[in-house]
């Protein structure tokens, strides 16, 4: 049992150490030559005009935010209809429990208004 944890232990120290070698030697081989040019933002090659602090409304958060747990939730309905039949009616009705939850807040968000793209 000990030597499965030294396994772990010893790939965990291997990756470490690679990392740190990998920067330290980009850090060792890259040219580091800086300048104003360099240093400036770059706007797809055009000058930039202003601060790049600008405000958005909070509703495109909200809406990129309700997309991805919806579709991060529908993965989960993949592998759970792959193996329907072996799983038996218990895992049926935790499914549709489910289900019921994500039609629950899709309801909710939709009656406060979040989905309406204005």
């Amino acid at each position: 049992m000990p030597s499965d944890y030294a396994f772990v232990g010893l790939f965990l120290v291997f990756g470490v150490a690679f990392v740190l070698f990998v920067f330290l030697l980009s850090k060792l081989i890259a040219p580091y030559k800086p300048n104003p040019v360099k240093k400036e933002n770059y706007e797809c090659g055009e000058v930039p005009i202003g601060q790049g602090w600008v405000q958005f409304n909070v509703r495109y958060y909200l809406f990129a935010i309700i997309f991805v747990i919806f579709d991060v939730e529908v993965v989960f309905l993949f592998p759970w209809a792959v193996v329907y039949k072996s799983l038996g009616f218990f895992a049926f009705i935790e499914m549709l429990i489910f289900i019921a939850i994500l039609i629950f807040g899709l309801v909710y968000v939709w009656r406060k208004g979040a989905l309406k793209w204005v």
